[in-house]
């Protein structure tokens, strides 16, 4: 019985140990992707238009970075960094390795976005962050195949807690983004020690404030506007939906017609962009569009922003620009609540609020993780709602989302009919 604790004790001991030293880490490297992304995007490319016209050689050269540095041959296996978090995932299930240079190549190519006017946020950029330090935590300390999955996962929770300064998210959202269905929970250690003290280096340590989203006010509860807030919803998933559709066609066509050449894709990809900026007379669909979410939580907003975005995102990342998803799906959701209250008589920042949280749980498949994203962003208010919002989004997604590598454990429901163990990907190819 003492061997038994004696064992227990030295594992948890190691899982908080690496827990804290991946969190460090990936706290401090996520403070520097914030404040240089800040800077790049409201300090320089704000006060210069002209930047949007360099975006298609951008993307050349991020092409040719990917192209020629960017793939790993690791255990006999070729492990392309321009899988983005696709590899993350990958390396959750073994399957992959996330070579220790995806770090700086990400960070590098999301800068080069951001600064020429792509469409993208920054999380994806922090999580493959904490992939790449996890990963070298699990080299570095020889760490057992077991142990291995459970600290990739604390790499994700690490970063998406200090990108969003949302460190109980973070925690589950490193178990729950993996898998459809199944969460790992003995990995909870070690998320929530890596998500947390990522949070507080970033917070505390390095003095970063995150932006707020406020809401003014929550709708007494009744049985009519949940009604409401579950048609919502289901509208707020079918827009995740198409969002993920058309990224995923993009990148389908793209790599088709230039053959997979990267650098060509992301030229080609400029080109679109900078032709739909013009098109629109506007740069704010350009970059993370954070002001434009920060509108839309206190007055009216373009009627069509959020199909503008998500046509904006679509084509940035479908085209292999590097970047997040999940602050453009914030815009697209946040804007469409805001527009549909010309027809809903509902607060205007709660519909805003939750278009946010169904449109991010809709395109992520991660329920738990997007309800306490709720709760953590909008300080517990309208839990009731948040809640219901989540899940009928989750639902009413499907089996789509923004990583074909996430694995279907179990299908959302039996109405779907989808085998067990699929992915994503070989689930939308079946259809």
């Amino acid at each position: 019985m003492l061997r038994k604790y004696k064992n227990f004790f030295s594992v948890l001991i190691q899982w908080i140990v690496f827990g804290s030293i991946i969190g460090i880490i990936v706290g401090s490297t996520t403070t520097f992707l914030l404040e240089t992304n800040d800077y790049l995007g409201d300090e320089i490319r704000e006060k210069r238009d002209w930047l949007i016209f360099l975006l298609p050689f951008g993307g050349v050269l991020i092409g040719y970075i990917y192209m020629n540095y960017g793939k790993v041959f690791l255990n006999y296996t070729l492990n392309d960094t321009a899988k983005l978090n696709n590899l993350v995932i990958d390396s959750v299930h073994e399957k992959k390795e996330v070579p220790l240079r995806m770090g700086p190549i990400v960070y590098f190519g999301t800068f080069i976005t951001v600064l020429f006017g792509g469409s993208t946020g920054r999380e994806g950029a922090a999580v493959q962050m904490g992939g790449s330090v996890a990963a070298a935590v699990n080299k570095f300390f020889k760490v057992n195949r077991l142990d291995k999955k459970v600290l990739m996962m604390s790499g994700i929770s690490a970063g998406f807690g200090a990108a969003f300064g949302a460190p109980i998210t973070g925690a589950v959202f490193g178990m729950e983004m993996a898998a459809l269905g199944k969460l790992k929970f003995e990995a909870l250690v070690p998320c929530l020690t890596a998500s947390f003290v990522a949070h507080y280096v970033t917070t505390v340590a390095w003095e970063h404030k995150h932006e707020e989203f406020i809401i003014q006010t929550v709708p007494e509860i009744t049985l009519m506007t949940f009604i409401i807030v579950i048609l919502l919803s289901i509208i707020f998933s079918l827009i995740s939906v198409l969002y993920c559709q058309l990224r995923h066609g993009i990148e389908k066509f793209s790599e088709k017609l230039f053959n997979k050449n990267h650098m060509k894709r992301a030229f080609f990809g400029g080109v679109v962009i900078v032709v739909l900026t013009l098109m629109v007379s506007s740069q704010d669909y350009n970059g993370r569009g954070l002001q434009m979410i920060e509108q839309s939580f206190i007055e009216d907003v373009p009627p069509f922003a959020f199909l503008a975005k998500l046509i904006f995102t679509a084509v940035t990342i479908g085209t292999g620009f590097v970047g997040g998803e999940a602050i453009p799906l914030f815009f697209i959701g946040a804007t469409l609540g805001n527009s549909l209250h010309s027809f809903i008589d509902l607060p205007l920042s709660f519909l805003a609020a939750l278009g946010l949280i169904a449109v991010f749980c809709g395109g992520s498949n991660t329920p738990i993780a997007a309800f306490l994203l709720a709760m953590e962003m909008f300080d517990g208010k309208g839990l009731e709602y948040f809640f219901v919002a989540c899940i009928v989004s989750y639902l009413f997604s499907g089996h789509h989302g923004l990583w074909p590598s996430q694995k279907i454990y179990e299908p959302k429901s039996r109405l779907y009919n989808t085998p067990l163990a699929e992915t994503i990907e070989n689930v939308e190819q079946k259809k």
